[in-house]
């Protein structure tokens, strides 16, 4: 018997030993805080976004001579073409390597959109939306969606590369200033005048009339411009308008082949119709 006492109290301690070990095994582990998300604005920050220039609602580029709307269709109205951008000689080259290329179709009509700049001078109309420290623009050509952000962040040091960029704006006054940097590859300054790396937008929103805004808009880029590239455009305000649906690969039967000729699928099935 007298062997059986030590083993007994061995056992005891080996289970009284491990006791602890088991409870810390078994405790949940610790975890960080979560990080608190954005704060939702306050009654202050709604009362001064109405204290800004009215941009809302639906706004259409105006081509002068008529208006836009001339004829009853959205975009009628025609104007003058601005001048181009001043190129460096080998984006003038570059350039006309293009113009020389016979192809009746672009990426546009493939159904990418257009991005910065180009998406802004679409005869389409596009409407703005104001709320605390952002600016949205919601554009019914290719239905984009562009955000300015005026909470006071900075531009991304390593921005990613986006269509539209990414856009920071502040206010002067009753202007909007936008900076935007960080663009897609496929994106270009103007037709077949493809942008460097260091390409950058800055625009000016303006209001010259309650239903009249300006856009004035400068494209640097030390690669491919020998000077700043600046157009104007001119909005006028429908306030009746809603944004319609826009859908570009709807019954698309547009083709190309190898040698860039456009054709017409007319075999291609259309949207499908309602019972009747």
């Amino acid at each position: 018997m007298r062997g059986v006492v030590p083993m007994l109290a061995l056992g005891a301690a080996l289970a009284v030993g491990s006791w602890p070990a088991a409870q810390e095994k078994t405790a949940p582990e610790k975890t960080a805080p979560e990080k608190a998300g954005p704060k939702p604005p306050s009654a202050n920050d709604w009362a001064a976004v109405g204290k800004l220039p009215d941009f809302t609602g639906v706004w259409e580029m105006s081509f002068g001579g008529g208006g836009a709307r001339g004829g009853g269709g959205r975009g009628a109205g025609r104007g003058a073409v601005p001048q181009g951008p001043q190129l460096t000689a080998t984006a003038a080259a570059k350039r006309k390597e293009l113009q020389g290329q016979v192809r009746e179709d672009n990426q546009t009509a493939n159904c990418l959109p257009p991005g910065m700049p180009g998406i802004m001078g679409q005869p389409y109309p596009m409407e703005f939306l104001l709320t605390p420290g952002l600016v949205t623009i919601v554009i019914e050509a290719y239905t984009q969606v562009r955000h300015i952000y005026t909470d006071g962040r900075a531009l991304p040091a390593d921005p990613d590369l986006k269509f539209h960029g990414t856009s920071v704006g502040r206010w002067e006054g009753d202007t909007l200033v936008a900076e935007t940097v960080g663009f897609s590859p496929l994106t270009e300054i103007a037709a077949n005048v493809a942008h460097g790396d260091k390409m950058r937008i800055v625009e000016r929103f303006r209001l010259t009339d309650p239903d009249t805004m300006t856009i004035e808009t400068t494209v640097t880029d030390p690669d491919v411009l020998t000077a700043p590239y600046t157009t104007t455009r001119t909005l006028k305000r429908h306030r009746t308008w809603t944004i319609a649906e826009y859908i570009c690969e709807e019954n698309n039967r547009n083709s190309v082949d190898q040698n860039g000729k456009a054709g017409v699928n007319l075999n291609q099935a259309g949207p499908a119709k309602k019972e009747q």
